[in-house]
């Protein structure tokens, strides 16, 4: 890929940074396409509104490593929009742990053609990194390169160096730090000083997770690297896998975070896309929301309510009934319970089904019980155990409650059968 060294006075190179698109995703086993059609949208508006050189893709842009032919199709789409909107952008796709590596760079022939590089695996030749696949060019707006970025996929199993010897420290950490190491070293090979652009798709140490909804991805039980693998001369270090819109160590190693919220954890996040401005040796960031497509609720806001309130819930929403399909809201419900939960999720679905809604998730919240302290029981046999006390036991421990009197009659009934 083309490079320079030549001297001149550095202008102004604007980047969108993104990621964790999950096309492809669904909740609860309701599809996310038309949000995904919705928030892309947006994202090329603001690609287009502020004019960008270039747009980053840093990983998990499906959300299965077989994605469907419609998860294709609608990567496809909003490419073409974006060479639309911006026909000199440079814009690049990295693979994330969710991706098939191999499906992102297949088309490689073809995007060459559209100034599109997409990235899955480690490249080397004859043991070396592979600069050439690995380095892309910056263009600003007079078409002159104004920086480079170092595209970096998820680093698989296989993409990470075998040392030698022992050391401190985690083994699989350590091989990303080479890893980095070898690759910032042939692009500094390549460009020396210049604007250097790195992406990484891996958990870096000091990220918050969003419970749920990422999987800890380092091979070898190993979860974080430190943010010192990405070393100070770098301008900018383009993240993905975290959802949540963050930086990490310094202003310029950042995650953009998704596009909307994928879990019920990620429904406060403010989503959007980073704006990176660089202009020589200054680095400066913006993170520009993103319009949240479909509702995203948590009833009741915090804690839990009582099953008997549900219905007035919901109605209290005052939805329209003839809200669309695709754009009826998720809702998130917590119903707060002491006693027996017999039933429950038919009954909030009966509920759910008279309302515009779609129900992503229903949890039971349990009081938080004072530990008492007591001396342990003496150990039994469980020959010595009558089957009723034992059904007794595993119920108040699933119910935290006592069965009925229905309960045991049930219980005695199917013990009579046996």
């Amino acid at each position: 890929m083309e490079t320079t060294r030549t001297r001149r006075t550095p202008k102004l190179l604007t980047l969108l940074h993104t990621a964790d698109w999950h096309l492809g995703a669904q909740l609860q086993g309701w599809p996310r396409e038309a949000e995904h059609r919705k928030v892309l949208r947006a994202l090329v508006a603001i690609a287009a509104e502020r004019r960008v050189d270039a747009v980053i893709v840093a990983g998990d842009i499906f959300d299965s490593l077989n994605p469907s032919a419609e998860a294709q199709k609608l990567l496809y789409d909003t490419l073409k929009e974006l060479r639309a909107a911006l026909p000199a952008a440079t814009i690049v796709l990295l693979a994330g742990n969710h991706d098939p590596a191999g499906r992102i760079e297949a088309p490689r022939a073809l995007f060459d053609l559209v100034n599109v590089a997409g990235v899955g695996t480690i490249a080397r030749k004859n043991g070396e990194i592979d600069v050439d696949v690995h380095l892309v060019p910056l263009r600003g707006a007079d078409g002159a390169i104004e920086a480079h970025l170092l595209a970096v996929p998820y680093p698989r199993a296989a993409d990470l160096p075998v040392l030698e010897g022992e050391s401190e420290g985690s083994p699989v950490v350590r091989s990303v730090r080479t890893l980095y190491g070898e690759l910032i070293a042939a692009a500094r090979a390549r460009i020396g000083a210049a604007p250097l652009i790195v992406t990484g798709h891996l958990h870096v140490a000091g990220g918050l997770e969003s419970e749920g909804a990422e999987r800890r991805i380092l091979v070898g039980g190993e979860h974080a690297v430190p943010p010192d693998v990405f070393p100070p001369d770098v301008a900018y270090v383009a993240l993905g896998h975290l959802h949540r819109p963050q930086a990490i160590g310094r202003e310029s190693i950042r995650y953009s975070g998704s596009l909307f919220p994928l879990s019920k954890t990620e429904i406060d996040y403010r989503h959007g896309v980073s704006i990176v401005t660089i202009a020589g040796a200054a680095t400066t960031v913006e993170h520009v929301p993103l319009p949240r497509p479909t509702l995203c609720l948590r009833i009741p806001p915090r804690g839990g309510m009582a099953r008997n309130d549900v219905e007035s819930a919901f109605a209290a929403l005052a939805l329209d009934p003839a809200t669309p399909a695709d754009e009826k809201p998720f809702i998130h419900l917590t119903i707060a319970a002491e006693g027996p939960i017999v039933g429950l999720d038919a009954e909030i679905d009966a509920i759910a089904e008279k309302f515009p809604i779609r129900l992503a998730s229903l949890t039971v919240e349990r009081p938080q019980r004072a530990e008492t302290e007591a001396p342990a029981p003496a150990a039994l046999r469980l020959s010595e155990r009558q089957p009723v006390e034992l059904f007794r036991e595993a119920f108040a421990l699933t119910h935290k409650a006592e069965p009925t009197a229905e309960h045991l009659t049930l219980f005695h009934s199917a013990a009579m059968e046996e």
